[in-house]
């Protein structure tokens, strides 16, 4: 039961990289990408669309991160 908890542990962590990620690149597309042959329109909608998807990451991520780092172990006692 440790080692799940610990891939847990891993995974949860490595989610909050996936947020930075995300939120990251939709920042890039929506901002930064001006002198690329994509439309102003199609970069908006893939930087907004990465750009949300890493706003419910970071939701799914809190709650993932505060269920198991914050909640009382039953199995260790």
């Amino acid at each position: 039961m440790n080692e799940s908890r610990i891939m847990q542990q891993i995974s949860a962590i490595f989610s909050v990289f996936m947020v930075i990620f995300y939120i990251g690149i939709g920042y890039l597309f929506i901002f930064y990408f001006d002198q690329y042959f994509i439309d102003k329109a199609v970069r908006v909608i893939i930087g907004s669309t990465f750009f949300f998807y890493g706003v419910y990451r970071a939701f799914r991520s809190y709650v993932q991160i505060k269920s198991i780092f914050f909640s009382k172990d039953k199995d260790s006692e």
